[in-house]
């Protein structure tokens, strides 16, 4: 992804994936792919922005501008496809985390 997300004035929501991977692919990396296409053709959907350390520690956050949104996506059907991949092939452990940004603030030097 390598970039910063576009979102509008606050409030809005972010959603915060940590997550410790398990060795290997698996079929991860495409997947990872998919799920931010899709994700992105979402209603209520914002941006996202994504990194992950050589050790596999990853910090994911999308955007979103309601809470049924969200809930709509946690719901898709791909992605739940993905979300139990995710429980038996792909992670050592995760956290989920859901926001409210209530101030915003951007600099470019």
């Amino acid at each position: 992804m390598g970039e910063i997300a576009k979102t509008p004035q606050p409030p809005y929501y972010a959603v915060i994936f940590t997550s410790e991977r398990t060795a290997g692919d698996k079929g991860y990396g495409r997947m990872a792919d998919l799920m931010v296409e899709l994700a992105s053709q979402q209603p209520g959907f914002l941006g996202v922005e994504s990194a992950r350390d050589a050790d596999g520690l990853g910090i994911t956050v999308s955007y979103w501008d309601s809470l049924e949104a969200i809930r709509a996506w946690r719901e898709h059907a791909l992605h739940k496809t993905a979300q139990e991949k995710g429980r038996t092939d792909w992670y050592e452990r995760y956290a989920l985390r859901v926001s409210k940004v209530e101030r915003d603030a951007f600099f470019e030097m």
